[in-house]
C-alpha cells in the first residue's frame, strides 16, 4: 500500500471527534514529558540497527512526530506516541540506567562490583546489542556478569544473546515457571500469535499520520534475531533476596499478572522498584489482540497493593520495562495505588454488571473508567482498552457464550454472511445504504454491516473498498495503538490482499528449550486429525540416560505419548534407542533415523521409515500468512 495514492484523509466527523479530545484532557499537563527526559545521557550515532544489510530498527522512523497532530491520529495516542518514541540511555538513579526506545520494550542496566545485570533484554540480539553498547560508550566498557528475566514475553528475553557473547556463562535469574511459559507461548499457538502480532503492531503499515504511529506501550517490535538462554537461577517466593555480583535484590513473585511467570524487584541500595510490566503508563491488556490466556485482573490488583506494601514505604523511584520512570515516594505509592484501581475497578464493576445479565458487549459499552482514574495519562487505553479489557473478564468468567440459546449454534461467518446480504436484498443494496451510513459518520455500523458482503463474496470490489475506507475511518480515530494498527492493517489487506507476517518468534533457541513432553505436544497440535482416524502407529524410544521409555502413539487422530509402562502403553510398532538430542532432530524434521541407524547412532527394531511415511507424514505445516479479515 502506498501512503500517499491509497490511504484517504481523515472524514470530517473524525476530525472533529479528535479535536474534541483535546478539550477532554489535560494536554498542559508536561510532567511525563519532564520524567521521561530525565538522566539523558545520549543517544547512538548511527540511527539504524542492522542485521548484515537489513534493518532491524530504525531510531529516526517516527521523527513525524515532532509535528502537530494531525486529523487522522487521536491527539491522545499521538502524544503517548511522542513519549514513547524518544529513545537513548537514561539514568534512573545513580548505579541503574535505561536503554529506551531501541524496540517494543526498555532495557535495564544495574551496576554491579565488577560488570553489570542486564534486566529484559528486548526483542532481538541486534537492537540489545545496540543499547549495550551505547550503555558502554557513556559508562564504561563493563562486562554483563548476569542477566534477569522479568517474565515470559519474548520482548523481555529475546535479545539476550546480544549481550551475553558465544560460550560465556552468566547468572540468568527469572521466574518460577519461567521457561514453560515462554517456550509453550511461543510454539503452541505461535503462528496465529505471529500473524495476529503482525496486525496488531502494524507491521506492514508506513510509518506516518496515515499510518502506523506506534503500539501505545511501545512503537513496534523489532525484527532482528530472538534467542534464550535459559534461567540457572528461579525467583520461588516472595521475599527472596539474592545477590548478583554485589547487587541486592529482593524479589516479589506476580504470576496470573501480565504474564503467568512475572516477578517485580526491588533494589534496596537504590531504593529503586522495578515493576516488570506489572505497572505502566497505560491501561495494559487483559487479553491482547494477538491472542493469549485471559489475565486476572483481580489477582493483578491485589499484587500492586502488596507491591506497595512491602517496597512503598521505601522505594524513591519506581521504573518498568516499558516507559519511563516515577521519582519520589509520594508520587510511586499514587501512580502503583491508580493502577491497582484501575484494574480492580474494571474487574468487580464487570463481575457486578455480568451478574445483571448483562453481555460482554453490553458491559463495554456501559463501562467508564471514574474520573479521578480517567484524567490521569496512565490509566488510558492505549495498549489495552476498557472496551476488550471488559469482554476479556466477562470470558475469563463465563467464556465465549453469552447464554442467549440463539448464539449457541450460529452458522460460521462465510454461511451466515451469505444469508445476511440475501436478508438484506442483495449485495447492492447493502452497499447503497452502507454508503449512506458512511457519510453519516457510523463507521462502526458499516464495518460490521459490510464485513457480510466481504464474506459473502470476497472478490466483490466496491465492497472491499468501503470495508477499508471504514476501518480506515476507525483507526483515524483510535487512542488506542493497537486497535489503530488493526484497523489499519485491515484496511490494507482489504486494497492490497495478504500483507504477510514479518517476524517469527519460534527460533531455534526457544525449539531447543521445549522439554519433551512440550516437544511431543506441539507435534500433536499439527497432526492432520481426519486424515488419521484410521491411522495405528506406536514407537518406543529408548533414551540414552533416560530411566524410562517413552512411548509415542497415533490411534484415533489423536498423537498421545506415555513414559514408562502399563496399561496406557501400546505394543510399540518400532523400538528405537538413541540419544535425546538425535530424537529431537528426527522430531523436528533436521535428521532422518534411516541415517542415523546407518551412522550407528540409533539402534532400531522394526521399519526406521514408519517415522518418517507413517508418523511425520500426518503433520500439517501452519499457515504464517492466513488471511484476517477476508474469508
Amino acid at each position: 500500500m502506498s501512503q500517499h495514492t491509497q490511504s484517504e484523509p481523515a472524514q470530517p466527523s473524525v476530525a472533529e471527534a479528535n479535536r474534541a479530545v483535546l478539550g477532554r484532557f489535560p494536554f498542559d499537563d508536561t510532567r511525563d514529558f519532564e520524567d521521561a527526559r530525565r538522566g539523558f545521557l545520549g543517544t547512538a550515532a548511527d540511527p539504524l540497527v542492522k542485521d548484515g544489510e537489513r534493518t532491524v530498527w530504525d531510531l529516526q522512523a517516527y521523527g513525524f512526530l515532532a509535528q502537530d497532530c494531525p486529523d487522522s491520529v487521536n491527539p491522545s495516542l499521538w502524544r503517548q506516541s511522542r513519549l514513547v518514541s524518544d529513545h537513548g540511555l537514561f539514568e534512573v538513579v545513580e548505579g541503574i540506567y535505561q536503554v529506551r526506545g531501541f524496540d517494543l520494550s526498555n532495557m535495564t542496566i544495574v551496576e554491579g562490583e565488577r560488570g553489570v545485570l542486564v534486566v529484559d533484554p528486548l526483542i532481538s540480539a541486534q537492537t540489545a546489542a545496540a543499547g549495550l553498547a551505547l550503555y558502554r560508550a557513556h559508562r564504561g566498557d563493563r562486562p554483563v556478569t548476569a542477566v534477569l528475566y522479568t517474565h515470559s514475553h519474548i520482548d523481555h528475553f529475546g535479545g539476550v544473546r546480544g549481550v551475553v557473547p558465544d560460550g560465556a556463562e552468566v547468572p540468568v535469574l527469572a521466574p518460577e515457571g519461567f521457561l514453560e511459559h515462554a517456550v509453550s507461548e511461543n510454539v503452541y499457538a505461535g503462528t496465529a500469535m505471529g500473524r495476529r502480532a503482525a496486525y496488531m503492531y502494524g507491521a506492514a503499515l508506513p510509518k506516518g499520520p496515515r499510518g502506523q504511529v506506534g503500539a501505545g506501550l511501545g512503537q513496534t517490535t523489532s525484527t532482528g534475531a530472538a534467542g534464550l538462554i535459559p534461567p540457572t537461577l528461579d525467583i520461588t517466593r516472595t521475599g527472596q533476596e539474592e545477590v548478583v555480583d554485589g547487587i541486592r535484590m529482593v524479589f516479589q513473585l506476580t504470576p496470573g499478572t501480565e504474564a503467568p511467570a512475572e516477578l517485580n524487584i526491588f533494589f534496596p541500595d537504590h531504593a529503586a522498584l522495578c515493576m516488570a510490566e506489572n505497572a505502566t503508563h497505560n491501561l495494559h491488556n487483559l487479553l491482547t489482540l494477538r491472542g493469549a490466556q485471559v489475565r486476572d485482573p483481580h489477582v493483578w490488583s491485589r499484587y500492586l497493593t502488596e507491591a506497595i506494601t512491602l517496597f512503598g514505604a521505601d522505594a524513591q523511584v519506581a521504573f518498568a520495562s516499558h516507559h519511563w520512570p516515577v521519582w519520589g515516594r509520594d508520587r510511586v505509592i499514587a501512580f502503583l495505588s491508580e493502577q491497582r484501581d484501575l484494574y480492580g475497578y474494571l474487574h468487580d464493576q464487570t463481575l457486578r454488571m455480568l451478574n445483571t445479565g448483562l453481555t460482554g458487549p453490553e458491559i463495554a459499552e456501559r463501562m467508564q473508567v471514574p474520573p479521578a482514574l480517567e484524567k490521569a495519562w496512565h490509566t488510558h487505553g492505549y495498549y489495552g482498552s476498557v472496551s476488550h479489557n471488559t469482554k476479556a473478564i466477562y470470558q475469563r468468567y463465563l467464556g465465549w457464550f453469552d447464554g442467549n440459546p440463539a448464539h449457541l449454534w450460529q452458522h460460521p461467518p462465510v454461511e451466515a454472511a451469505t444469508r445476511y446480504v440475501d436478508f438484506m436484498g442483495g449485495a447492492d443494496e447493502v452497499l447503497r445504504r452502507a454508503r449512506e451510513s458512511f457519510a453519516a459518520g457510523d463507521y462502526r455500523w458499516v464495518a460490521e454491516v459490510v464485513n457480510h458482503v466481504v464474506f459473502a463474496d470476497p472478490d466483490d470490489a466496491d465492497a472491499r473498498a468501503l470495508q477499508a475506507a471504514a476501518l480506515e475511518q476507525l483507526g483515524y480515530g483510535s487512542e488506542n495503538g493497537t486497535w489503530r494498527n488493526f484497523y489499519l492493517m485491515g484496511a490494507l489487506e482489504l486494497r492490497d490482499g495478504n500483507v504477510g507476517t514479518p517476524t517469527e518468534s519460534v527460533s531455534p533457541d526457544i525449539l531447543a528449550a521445549l522439554t519433551l513432553d512440550q516437544l511431543f505436544d506441539s507435534l500433536a497440535i499439527r497432526i492432520d486429525g481426519p486424515g488419521s482416524w484410521d491411522a495405528s502407529l506406536a514407537i518406543r524410544w529408548n533414551l540414552t540416560g533416560h530411566e524410562e521409555p517413552i512411548t509415542l502413539r497415533l490411534h484415533n487422530g489423536v498423537l498421545t505419548h506415555t513414559a514408562g509402562e502399563g496399561p496406557a502403553v501400546a505394543a510399540p510398532d518400532l523400538t528405537v534407542t538413541l540419544d535425546e538430542a538425535d530424537l529431537r532432530a528426527v522430531l523436528l524434521g533436521t535428521a532422518r533415523l534411516d541415517e542415523l541407524a546407518a551412522d550407528g547412532r540409533a539402534r532400531v527394531t522394526g521399519d526406521p521409515h514408519t517415522v518418517t511415511e507413517l508418523l511425520l507424514g500426518h503433520l500439517t505445516a501452519p499457515d504464517p500468512g492466513f488471511a484476517v479479515v477476508t474469508p
